[in-house]
């Protein structure tokens, strides 16, 4: 205020020697210019307070200095007097005006700069997944703002330890922990500068989102030392902080729910299957077993035939039902592949012989060009993808329409493709297939709805891709494509 004051009486003055020098040569009314100018001079640099004393000042100076008789306050000529409230009007509305204008651009000003501040803050903010990576980088960044050492403690059980702390280092007493638990059971600020706790070393703000207290803000510097700006600043600060914090925890809330409902499901779907598809042959097993056992000697051979047939189909479904399940979870634990170069129609030819029996009603066609390179794979695993993809064509489609299996080699990759004449898929089926446990919509259709996952898994395990799409004309097609050289 003092250094205002000072400005404006030397404006003023200078205003009345430009003043004194024109007043020989410039009448005394025009000489009120060079008065208002110095008042606009005096508004654009201090506060409206100086800028009002300003115009007052200014007047007297002119009826001092400049209206005759001189060194007087005195007045010979009273239509002055009109000249005096003319100028001092306009002398008010520029001072009070532009005082103004000053104060709401130094508030646009602040504005902008809490804008760029929060921004800033926001931006660092968004770029973590973690409770701590939070709280450190808002504390980090409230350091650059408000130049202050700031250290955010965490709750651990709903009490604040100073051990689950922002910064590696802890500027503030281990004895204001109590300051800490206060503000944070009581969500009100306390300690150095406040009402409560005065004597702490630290400033505690508590971190309140839209439930609960996630935390508290401690800043090693007194509440006092902050104007009203940088404290709503430093509030808006701890609330954008604590609204982060808060998100983080719903995300990871959200995330173990969403994981433990896949766990659900999983776990209900693998019991469904368990249930029904390893029950099923079990029980025709047991049926055909006693049947034999408690009247082999009477049945006819046909008969008995037949019951050891339907024991050893049943069996060998129950041993691929079981196979898929202990195959996925060695490829879900990451099984180590024993890759070498193999000819693609030694897999392929392995496949078809494992398949004899179910392909027997079939025809099958298999395009496999000579010139096909050597595919650098597991030829095991790659061998149960297609007897899983043979399996499937078989299941899926009517009895007795053909089956094609096909090969083809690119500059960099080898593909393979296997096609049926069956329904085709659903749509929107054709990407949910190779999920575990989902089954085709078929009817009829058995199996845990392990295989066209456990395919997916081989596959990408090998850096290869597997998809499925309708074929024109009807028809499912599977295509696998395998790199050539080792990846």
């Amino acid at each position: 205020m003092a250094r205002e004051l000072a400005v404006a009486v030397a404006i003023i003055a200078i205003a009345t020697l430009v003043a004194l020098g024109l007043r020989a040569n410039v009448t005394a009314t025009n000489l009120v210019m060079v008065y208002l100018l110095g008042v606009v001079a005096i508004a654009t640099r201090c506060g409206r307070q100086i800028a009002v004393l300003a115009s007052f000042l200014s007047v007297a100076a002119f009826d001092f200095f400049c209206v005759p008789p001189y060194l007087t306050f005195r007045v010979d000529d009273y239509q002055y007097l009109i000249t005096f409230l003319g100028m001092l009007v306009v002398a008010l509305v520029i001072s009070t005006q532009t005082a103004r204008i000053r104060k709401q651009a130094a508030e646009a000003v602040g504005r902008v700069a809490r804008t760029e501040v929060l921004y800033r803050l926001s931006r660092r903010l968004s770029g973590q997944s973690q409770v701590f990576e939070v709280a450190r980088a808002a504390a980090e960044c409230a350091e650059e703002v408000f130049q202050t050492g700031v250290v955010i403690f965490l709750p651990d059980e709903g009490k604040i330890t100073f051990r689950r702390r922002s910064s590696d280092q802890l500027p503030i007493p281990r004895a204001e922990e109590a300051v800490a638990q206060w503000v944070f059971d009581h969500a009100e600020k306390a300690g150095s500068g406040t009402r409560m706790f005065g004597d702490s070393t630290a400033f505690y703000l508590p971190l309140k989102g839209t439930r609960e207290r996630v935390g508290v803000m401690g800043l090693v510097s007194a509440a006092d030392a902050f104007t009203g700006e940088q404290m709503q600043l430093l509030e808006i600060f701890a609330h954008q902080t604590a609204l982060a914090m808060e998100r983080t925890r719903s995300q990871h809330a959200a995330e173990a729910a969403r994981i433990e409902m896949q766990r659900e499901e999983m776990r209900s779907s693998l019991l469904s299957a368990v249930s029904h598809d390893l029950r099923t042959p079990l029980a025709s097993i047991t049926g055909a077993a006693s049947t034999l056992r408690s009247q082999g000697d009477r049945l006819e051979p046909e008969t008995r035939n037949e019951l050891l047939e339907s024991i050893s189909d049943e069996a060998e479904r129950l041993s691929r039902l079981v196979s898929n399940l202990l195959d996925m979870t060695r490829l879900e634990s990451g099984v180590e592949l024993r890759r070498d170069l193999y000819p693609l129609e030694e897999i392929v030819g392995a496949a078809l012989q494992r398949m004899e029996r179910q392909l027997q009603r079939r025809q099958v066609t298999t395009d496999l060009p000579d010139s096909l390179p050597l595919v650098y794979a597991d030829d095991v695993l790659l061998g149960q993808v297609v007897v899983n993809l043979l399996e499937n064509a078989v299941k899926y489609t009517p009895e007795g329409t053909p089956i094609e299996v096909a090969a083809e080699a690119g500059t960099q990759a080898i593909t393979l493709e296997i096609r049926d004449h069956g329904a085709g898929f659903a749509p929107g089926e054709e990407g949910r297939i190779f999920e575990k446990f989902y089954r085709g919509k078929s009817k009829g259709a058995r199996g845990v709805g392990l295989g066209l996952a456990i395919c997916r898994a081989v596959i990408e395990a090998h850096r290869g891709t597997i998809e499925a799409f309708n074929r024109s004309g009807g028809g499912a097609v599977f295509r696998i494509r395998l790199p050539l050289a080792e990846v």
